[in-house]
């Protein structure tokens, strides 16, 4: 049984991809369905071609929706997001063309690459989510055991003065 307390290894490189869309004319609900509709034909063309470089996906609904995504590198998310062959291309396209200048659904996006040392994690109870589920899990305790002691473990210039 794996422990009840869980981070990742703090020496991996990944990037984290926030991306959703935003009502601004309720009315338009057809419209709503026909993006998330993209957004889920994109997912499971990740999901079948792990070698692009998708880790994980998480996605929540509402009037702002968003979906929390961890790649392997900014590499595979640029030839992913350019890549003519894939649904991206098509899905933006179709996006562009009905709804992309009146202005009834907003779309945004933002990109941070993370690099060890500038992230911690941990999971209690938890099953595989966001981070956790995207990276390998081990076990929070010893070197590990604080927020603090997480943050450093992977940054050797810092280890001194979280000491």
């Amino acid at each position: 049984m794996l422990p009840s307390r869980l981070t990742v290894s703090p020496d991996e490189r990944f990037v984290v991809f926030l991306i959703g869309m935003r009502v601004n004319r309720p009315w338009m609900v057809p419209a709503i369905w026909a993006i998330a509709a993209g957004m889920q034909r994109m997912l499971g063309e990740l999901e079948r071609n792990p070698e692009a470089g998708l880790l994980r996906a998480e996605s929540w609904f509402g009037r702002t929706t968003i979906s929390v995504q961890y790649w392997r590198s900014e590499e595979h998310l640029l030839a992913y997001a350019h890549d003519k062959e894939r649904e991206h291309t098509s899905t933006w396209a179709a996006w562009s063309k009905r709804l992309g200048l009146d202005g009834a659904i907003g779309i945004w996006h933002e990109t941070y690459v993370v690099s060890p040392g500038g992230y911690e994690c941990v999971y209690v109870h938890m099953p595989p989510f966001g981070l956790g589920g995207a990276l390998p899990r081990v076990p929070a305790d010893g070197p590990l055991s604080t927020a603090r002691r997480r943050l450093t473990a992977a940054a050797p210039e810092r280890r001194v003065a979280a000491s």
